[in-house]
């Protein structure tokens, strides 16, 4: 069975940094292509070993609605 898992990609200094949104994975890489191969080999692995209630965050994904917040202090 495929699972879909949404990813956002962000730069860390010379790194991109894949995070998965519905389970908690990171993955890192020198372009973000590098980056989400990695993190797609992390959800593979965490599919492998998850437990049926881990899995429950995957049943009906959404869209994630990506956007940004600034706070002023």
């Amino acid at each position: 069975m495929e699972r879909k898992l949404s990813a956002v990609v962000s730069k860390d200094g010379r790194y991109y940094v894949a995070r998965g949104v519905e389970v908690e994975l990171a993955s890192q890489g020198k372009t973000s292509q590098e980056a989400l191969k990695n993190l797609q080999e992390a959800f593979e692995l965490w599919l492998e070993h998850a437990e049926p209630d881990e899995l429950k965050a995957l049943t009906k994904p959404s869209k994630p609605i990506l956007s940004q917040v600034a706070a002023a202090v």
